[in-house]
């Protein structure tokens, strides 16, 4: 059969039964532009289409219901804005009520009081009496013989679609007939071998059963292959992405490792590297040098080494004549790591200065001096490190530290430092599942950092409410005397500044009423404070001046005092699991045992129990960041709902991962036989590919 894929790119106004109104209403409703984009608006359920409900059946919490009935009578009620139409339609078991607010003179026209109807729609309960809201109606005659299959699928649709009489059987009945239109045009887009390899069936079959399934095992089929479909294109672009830097960027090749690293390694270790760290490095030595620019992202959970890590890389760049640098998105962050590392670099025989936003102009002027003239090996600061005015004499590795937090604009200034890009290490201590990494980093070569150092305790998490107030306070008592530290953390809502600040003085308060000088040494930081205050702050806690730290997520990232053994999370319901384990990581980085205590009210949703529950539960970061996944989605996670990184119409990156770690293995051996997609077996995936990216088809290049 011959196939146009032209075709479905015809404007949607053209389909039979749509028309510019209606066309204008699903363009901005449902980003429905062409054909395609109407195949492709996939139904979210399916209903069966043979079962029916009687009126007395009736119960609140059902979803969609089919009745078959008769309007025994219609009425007007209200005036103007207000008025509305009430139908009484009864079965032989009971009555309810149908009711419409809106297109009021088409509806009055269109229903008959005694007719055999077919009414669909959701059923309330609202003083005893059920009713159902704007009902989709057809004749049962009507309904039998439109019965295409017995599974109908629910489309979504909006109060303004269901004004043009686009509501889910509307939307229905228009990919209906669009797919009576075009089903023979629907080009392949996979090759044989791959629809061989993972018995797939046809685009064509896929795209019919996924609308108008002829059974629940070809539906079954239907969705594994749109959804397989779906990653293997989101997975095969971004291989080529990668496939293209490691092609375009090139960068400077570190073919030694010499002296730096050797005597660091040998003499200034401060502890044993783990397995993890040790397999790490091998694959930044082995990227570093090949003279093609090296992308990798380092995940570690909090405490994993990753800094170590990425300094020992640093000492490569150096010892082959490179400069280094390291950003942070935080002035706070960027700080420990200056002071983390200065005496290890220096032990070295090495340079290294701080650059941040608020480092005095004159020292400004000296860092800017000894960085042009190679006097200075490596640069550690905050997004001061992209100024114009930073130039290195050889910049040779960009270390970003949680690159989620800045921009693609002020990345790639980073690349422009020097006259070929930098190599590229990006770390994150916010553990990402690997489904998602492979969605939203597939370009990047990904690395684990999976093993925490020997010697690290395990963190003792608790979950208790305000009853047990009074018993956690005894308990903070009983660690302060053995000399330890305690943080007491009060959640940040942007949109309740008020009310946040109102929580942690109410807190400050009855802690320091607990707590009372000159016994005890309380610390308070929060929003309201002078950036110069919360630094003074913060330096008393780390230099033990304070026992305890009040305050709110500011100290989320940034502040690593090894004595610190307890976290109390107030109001920890109202937390994200995310951000709970990287508080949570603020502890037990000493040799001590440290404690987590997560306090909460009595009423928590179910969502809330489960967070809390993981925590109690679990340490891995990589676990509980798969929970999180499953309760927020990958859109929430990374903010991949704004920037569209994840546009999935069907698949799914939580329940449908092992269809995408398969996805991105049959892409990656694809590329590797067929680099630029030219055999013959693997044009229908070129053409698709290369429609999906807008990328002109050059025929004669192509065998």
């Amino acid at each position: 059969m011959a196939s146009n894929p032209h075709m479905l790119d015809t404007p949607i106004e053209f389909l039979k039964g749509v028309g510019p109104q209606r066309a204008e209403v699903l363009q901005k409703e449902l980003h429905v532009f062409r054909y395609r984009d109407l195949l492709e608006l996939y139904p979210f359920r399916y209903i069966d289409k043979t079962r029916f409900h009687k009126i007395a059946e009736l119960q609140a919490d059902l979803a969609d219901v089919q009745i078959v009935g008769k309007i025994i009578r219609i009425k007007e009620e209200g005036v103007g804005r207000k008025k509305r139409i009430k139908a009484i339609f009864q079965d032989d078991t009971n009555s309810m009520d149908l009711v419409w607010f809106k297109g009021i003179s088409w509806v009055r026209k269109t229903l008959k009081v005694g007719e055999d109807i077919v009414v669909f729609g959701k059923p309330t309960l609202y003083n005893s009496t059920f009713s159902i809201s704007h009902p989709e109606i057809e004749t049962l005659e009507s309904h039998k013989k439109s019965l295409v299959t017995a599974m109908q699928g629910v489309y979504p649709s909006t109060e303004k679609l269901g004004v043009r009489s686009l509501h889910s059987k509307g939307i229905s009945k228009l990919i209906h007939e669009l797919l009576e239109q075009v089903a023979s045009y629907i080009p392949e887009t996979l090759s044989i071998e791959i629809r061989k390899e993972y018995k797939l069936i046809s685009k064509r079959e896929a795209l019919v059963n996924v609308h108008f399934p002829q059974s629940e095992a070809l539906l079954a089929q239907a969705h594994r292959r749109l959804k397989f479909e779906e990653f293997f294109f989101m997975q095969l672009a971004m291989l080529k992405l990668k496939q293209h830097k490691k092609e375009t960027y090139l960068s400077y090749p570190f073919s030694k490792v010499g002296t730096h690293f050797n005597t660091f390694y040998k003499e200034q270790l401060p502890f044993e590297l783990t397995g993890a760290q040790k397999r790490v490095l091998k694959e930044i030595r082995l990227d570093v040098a090949t003279g093609k620019q090296m992308n990798r992202l380092v995940q570690g959970d909090v405490g994993s080494g990753k800094t170590i890590v990425a300094l020992m890389a640093m000492l490569i760049a150096k010892d082959n004549g490179f400069q280094a640098c390291l950003m942070a998105p935080t002035e706070i962050l960027a700080s420990q790591h200056f002071q983390g590392l200065k005496d290890m670099v220096e032990a070295v025989g090495m340079k290294m200065a701080l650059l941040t936003g608020s480092t005095k102009v004159a020292r400004r002027r000296e860092i800017h001096a000894a960085l042009e003239s190679g006097e200075l090996d490596i640069l550690v600061g905050t997004h001061a490190l992209l100024e114009d005015k930073v130039q290195y004499k050889n910049l040779g590795l960009a270390v970003i530290d949680e690159q989620h937090r800045f921009g693609v604009s002020q990345r790639s200034k980073m690349w422009k430092k020097n006259s070929k890009p930098p190599h590229v290490l990006v770390m994150t201590a916010t553990p990402i599942p690997r489904t998602l990494a492979m969605a939203v980093y597939g370009d990047l070569d990904i690395s684990l950092i999976d093993e925490l150092p020997p010697g690290r305790k395990p963190i003792t998490t608790f979950h208790k409410t305000d009853k047990h107030r009074l018993s956690m306070f005894h308990f903070l008592k009983q660690e302060i005397e053995k000399g330890r530290q305690i943080y007491i953390v009060y959640p940040l809502i942007e949109d309740s500044k008020t009310l946040d600040y109102k929580d942690l003085m109410d807190g400050y308060d009855s802690i320091s009423r607990h707590f009372p000088k000159p016994q005890f040494q309380v610390s308070v930081v929060h929003g309201r404070m002078k950036a110069e205050d919360k630094e003074a702050e913060m330096a008393r806690f780390v230099k033990g001046e304070t026992h305890i730290m009040v305050a709110t997520t500011v100290i989320e990232v940034g502040v690593n005092v090894p004595n610190a053994s307890v976290m109390v999370i107030e109001s920890a319901e109202r937390f994200g699991l995310s951000q709970l384990h990287q508080l949570r990581g603020r502890v037990g980085r000493g040799s001590e045992q440290s404690f987590c205590v997560l306090m909460s009210g009595h009423k928590l949703s179910a969502d809330a129990k489960t967070r809390l529950k993981t925590m109690v539960q679990t340490q891995n970061g990589f676990e509980i960041a798969d929970v999180d996944l499953k309760l927020r989605g990958p859109g929430d996670i990374m903010g991949t709902r704004q920037s569209g990184l994840v546009n999935l119409k069907l698949a799914d990156l939580t329940k449908d991962s092992k269809i995408l770690q398969y996805a991105r293995q049959i892409a990656s051996e694809l590329l590797d036989k067929d680099p630029e997609i030219v055999c013959v077996e693997n044009r229908p995936i070129l053409k698709e590919y290369m429609r999906a990216h807008h990328i002109k088809m050059q025929w004669s290049t192509i065998s």
